[in-house]
């Protein structure tokens, strides 16, 4: 009966915030983060937990502070700068393209912390009481998905906006995460009510969140699908000229050589087949119908990569004005490869 009962313990620790996440991915109608990335995610989130582990030792050692201390004060910022590292490195790589994704990616990484610091609390206390682990399984492991995925969200916010403040983007995100995990800490309030509260504004939080998303991505599909059409055909027709962007191209004769020119020409016409094939993946996947990977993406790529080197940094700067080199074409590029 003990090993049951300590097998209850344990999956009351574990279950709520991996179910979470599985419900998360559910509700995402555009299937923008791909199950096997979500295993990566949770295994960055268990690592992020293992190197805290070993930070709080050393911290506490070095500087003589006690567990209450190191739970308040310390553990709140080594945490979450743990955890939001993998979220920076997917955001910085343009490997998120919506907010649906972004709270996704930053929950899964939570989960992943919360699942391993649990059950190293399960190795180092042992079965104390159900009580407890349901207290950590549906407060603390959600507490910790929950604020690495707004770190997730607000800092794919201003990165859309100031991408080109570096690493201060993230500053804002993590300072949030910081705060609600110190006052988690903190115990203002009994932790069985906390559990209360998370299980209450979690989902609100996350439904609303999955609502303005998916509006703005059919916004974005609609828009960008109908416009890059409308100048895929203006390519293929030949009347490009009579447009401004021929008109602007034109004026490209005069600085570059014709065969940079025409590489100009080629490049746009790749990108605006590879962004009409994104977007009519997403609009497949939020139809319910399955999308086979495309052989010919890899082929697409190369030919990308070596027209985007041909022309050069300064053909690319001159491309801008009537091109957009944003985060979420590049996001588009990167999502046509995953299996």
């Amino acid at each position: 009966m003990g090993i049951v009962h300590a097998g209850v313990s344990l999956l009351f620790g574990l279950l709520p915030v991996l179910a979470f996440l599985a419900v998360l991915i559910l509700l995402d109608s555009y299937k923008l983060v791909r199950p096997r990335r979500v295993v990566h995610l949770l295994i960055a989130g268990g690592l992020a937990a293992l190197v805290s582990l070993v930070a709080h030792w050393v911290i506490g050692r070095v500087m003589g502070l006690g567990g209450v201390q190191i739970a308040r004060y310390v553990a709140p910022v080594v945490e979450e700068m743990l955890k939001a590292l993998p979220v920076v490195v997917a955001i910085s790589r343009r490997r998120i393209g919506f907010l649906v994704d972004a709270s996704i990616v930053g929950f899964a990484v939570g989960a992943g912390f919360a699942a391993v610091e649990n059950i190293q609390y399960f190795l180092a206390l042992g079965d104390t009481g159900l009580l407890l682990w349901i207290v950590r399984g549906f407060g603390t492991a959600l507490m910790h998905g929950s604020v690495t995925a707004i770190v997730a969200v607000l800092s794919k916010l201003l990165f859309d906006r100031h991408g080109s403040l570096g690493p201060l983007v993230y500053l804002p995100g993590l300072s949030v995460a910081v705060l609600l995990h110190s006052a988690f800490n903190h115990f203002f309030i009994s932790p069985n009510l906390t559990a209360v509260l998370l299980l209450v504004i979690t989902p609100i939080f996350f439904v609303a969140l999955f609502h303005l998303s998916e509006l703005r991505t059919r916004d974005w599909l609609g828009v960008g699908f109908d416009s890059d059409q409308e100048l895929l055909e203006l390519i293929h027709s030949g009347t490009l000229s009579s447009s401004r962007i021929g008109a602007y191209l034109e004026e490209l004769k005069e600085r570059f050589p014709p065969t940079v020119v025409a590489d100009m020409l080629c490049l746009l016409r790749l990108r605006l087949e590879l962004s009409i094939q994104a977007k009519g993946i997403l609009m497949m996947r939020q139809a319910g119908f399955p999308v086979e990977p495309d052989p010919e993406v890899e082929a697409k790529f190369t030919e990308l990569r070596y027209l985007e080197h041909s022309i050069g940094a300064t053909g690319l700067l001159a491309m801008s004005p009537f091109f957009h080199f944003s985060d979420r074409d590049l996001w588009q590029h990167h999502m046509l490869g995953q299996k």
